[in-house]
């Protein structure tokens, strides 16, 4: 990455990878909360001079180090300071919106030597959309500075009527506030003498000023929250360093991504740009978590649940159960000059809140939030029926109706994600293969549910009999969608249909999304299976969204020929499910190698298309990092490896082990199922495949010995 980011809970920090944020950037660093950037400038200088950076790391997300030192100084032939003789070291972190800095001056020369520090600092308090470049408005204007002892503070007045601030504070020397807002510290030093400036900086709201902690104890309550986040999580090791490592990023890198608006711990989107409630984005990593953090799962559905759509609002898509895409919290849309306050145009949020949901009561045996959620449950169902199902259309589509709100509204939402082999781009209303794969999943899903339900009292919500339609429903929707969908001279499925109900005739990944539904023909599902491992679609790095040779191929596309690892893990998810276990061990190598050239093994947002043979991978260049679900890709391979599917009536695990080329031992600990967890480790030999299991789940475990079929 060339920036650095830290994280907790709203707040964000991006400066570049010596820790400042340069006048004039046009990268968008800076200090971030409720989609406001606060702090737009922050320069660190010795003698007025930019310091060297010497290391800059970035492999933990809660705090970050940099090592800065000096270049040579002189003046009028005059040794100012010889070169790299101080050592100026910035450690950072967030701790309960407090923005945490020690400036640590080491003085290595023989001699004593004084210099200047000084800090830069300002406050623009942007909107994200301005930031980003992609709106503007009728914005507020900055107040006036106050300077106190040790603080300034900068102020505005927003046009929705908030009062934002930013205070910056420091400790430990004398600091000087110049006319043009620097910081200036004059620093004495004795041979191998050192000094510290704790520096803080707090976002405030209408003047309700954050609680500023020691930084000892402010440190020390977050590095034990991560410690727990650990401890609370599924442990793995193996006999392939690489594997393990991948995993053990994703876990920390999801920690960094949790956030929590009242509802409970869900996943933000992304930093640097979607650190928000995404729906699509929220419920699938959500989803890749489960079997290792169901909590996660279950503040992600209250806070979706929260946000669901109530009305009919074409400003912000939104209608009556509709899941939302989007929440900002910056001034355009406090002030609706932009529809994101939520937005809600998603096409596939709302049946995947109900695999979510679906699925974590399988794991979990959670029944009371299903009982909880059921208005939320009834009403994303009657969305599907009355408004998913458009008029005109034969499946759950989606169509603008927002003036800036966004066209393509699956997880492939560029304008030029949906295109013709012949060029055309597909004209809405537009049924998405994967999205007819979430509806048929989660009404199969619920209908299993509800028929473990007690038989409902006179006056209650009839849930068998609700369960037989919803069964009816899905099988009435595979029949039709295998008719509509399948491309007989391609053998694949298009990815989607248009809105003449003509099929998109493209190869893409989509498809591979929902293998894991249930929803093909057992033999269309391998040859999907077969297809998505093929060398027009698998780059050797991973899957990509477009298959090579397509009209629309482009490997530096955003979604027309990338490889994108969250895309990977969701075809994962149906190709262990399915028993296609050597495709399913295809993709994780890939993704094993692409990461051993990214940066401490963090599997970015996306990455070009280009083939292995070329290379190594090519980086996307506004590709964001940490992504929660790309951090989540690491953990379903450890799922994969295990084959696992669950029987809900039955109460029984089903395994079919299978480890990638390299591996042979893998170590569960903890996987989380019912009341209890179980342990498995798999171990592989000359005579295949051998599972030990420590078991409290109170679940019956079958290893499978051929591949699971359809059901």
């Amino acid at each position: 990455m060339d920036y650095r980011v830290i994280k907790e809970n709203d707040l964000f920090l991006l400066t570049d990878r010596t820790g400042d944020i340069p006048e004039g950037q046009k990268e968008g660093l800076g200090l971030y909360t409720k989609d406001t950037r606060f702090l737009s400038r922050m320069e660190l200088k010795i003698n007025g001079v930019k310091p060297i950076v010497l290391a800059s790391e970035a492999d933990q997300n809660y705090i970050s180090t940099i090592i800065l030192t000096n270049p040579h100084m002189e003046e009028a032939e005059k040794l100012v300071l010889w070169r790299e003789s101080i050592e100026l070291r910035r450690t950072r972190f967030i701790y309960e919106s407090v923005l945490y800095e020690t400036l640590k001056a080491t003085n290595f020369s023989p001699y004593a030597c004084s210099f200047e520090l000084s800090i830069k600092l300002d406050a623009d308090f942007t909107d994200m959309f301005v930031v980003r470049g992609f709106m503007g408005g009728k914005l507020g204007s900055r107040t006036e500075t106050v300077v106190e002892d040790n603080a300034m503070t900068f102020g505005y007045a927003g046009s929705d009527n908030i009062g934002r601030e930013l205070k910056f504070g420091w400790s430990g020397l004398e600091g000087q506030i110049g006319e043009d807002g620097s910081v200036t510290f004059g620093v004495s030093l004795e041979a191998a003498q050192s000094t510290e400036i704790e520096l803080y900086m707090m976002p405030i709201f209408n003047g309700d000023e954050p609680k500023l902690y020691p930084k000892e104890q402010a440190i020390r309550t977050l590095k034990s929250e991560y410690e727990r986040w650990n401890e609370g999580s599924v442990s793995i090791s193996s006999d392939l360093p690489l594997y393990d490592a991948l995993y053990d990023r994703g876990i920390q890198d999801l920690r960094v991504l949790i956030s929590d608006i009242g509802y409970g711990p869900f996943p933000v989107a992304g930093l640097p740009w979607y650190a928000v409630p995404f729906g699509r984005d929220s419920l699938i990593a959500a989803l890749q978590m489960l079997p290792i953090k169901p909590e996660i799962a279950l503040g992600t559905l209250r806070t979706m649940a929260h946000f669901q759509g109530e009305k009919l609002d074409g400003w912000r898509d939104e209608q009556p159960g509709k899941i939302m895409h989007e929440l900002r919290k910056g001034e355009l849309a406090n002030t609706n000059q932009v529809p994101f306050g939520p937005y809600f145009g998603s096409i596939d949020s709302t049946p995947l809140f109900l695999v979510l949901l679906a699925e974590y009561v399988t794991w979990t045996e959670d029944v009371a939030l299903l009982k909880e959620l059921m208005p939320n449950v009834l009403s994303a169902l009657d969305w599907i029926e009355q408004y998913g199902e458009r008029e005109g259309s034969l499946f759950t589509s989606y169509f603008k109706e927002s003036e800036k709100g966004i066209a393509n509204q699956g997880w492939k939402d560029s304008a030029d994600s949906v295109v013709h082999r012949d060029g055309r781009y597909a004209k809405a209303p537009i049924a998405l293969v994967e999205v007819q794969g979430y509806v048929y999943q989660a009404k199969n899903l619920l209908a299993t549910l509800f028929k473990t339900l007690p038989q409902a009292k006179e006056g209650e919500l009839d849930v068998h009999l609700l369960a037989e339609r919803l069964s009816d429903e899905a099988e009435q929707l595979r029949v039709r969608f295998e008719a509509e969908f399948w491309i007989p001279e391609e053998q694949y499925y298009a990815i989607a249909l248009d809105h003449e109900n003509k099929q998109v005739v493209s190869i893409t990944s989509n498809p591979g999304h929902a293998l894991m539904s249930g929803l093909f023909a057992p033999e269309r599902a391998a040859a999907v299976a077969k297809r998505l491992v093929s060398p027009a679609l698998f780059s050797g790095y991973g899957i990509r969204t477009m298959a090579e040779g397509e009209t629309g191929y482009n490997p530096m596309s955003y979604h027309d020929g990338s490889v994108w690892p969250h895309d990977n893990s969701m075809c994962l998810i149906g190709l262990s499910a399915l028993g296609f276990s050597d495709e399913a061990n295809v993709v994780i190598e890939g993704l094993l190698n692409a990461a051993q050239d990214f940066e401490n093994y963090r599997l970015p947002e996306l990455f070009c298309g280009y083939s292995s043979a070329e290379g190594k991978p090519v980086r996307y260049p506004v590709s964001c990092s940490p992504q929660a679900w790309a951090a989540g890709t690491p953990l379903v391979f450890v799922t994969s490896a295990l084959g696992i599917r669950l029987d809900y009536a039955s109460r029984t695990i089903r395994m079919r082990p299978s480890l990638p080329n390299g591996m042979n031992r893998l170590t569960v600990r903890g996987l989380r199922l019912g009341a209890g967890r179980i342990d498995v480790e798999i171990t592989r030999s000359s005579e295949g495949y051998k599972l030990d299991i420590a078991n409290t789940s109170g679940w019956k475990v079958e290893q499978a010995q051929t591949v699971m079929q359809l059901q």
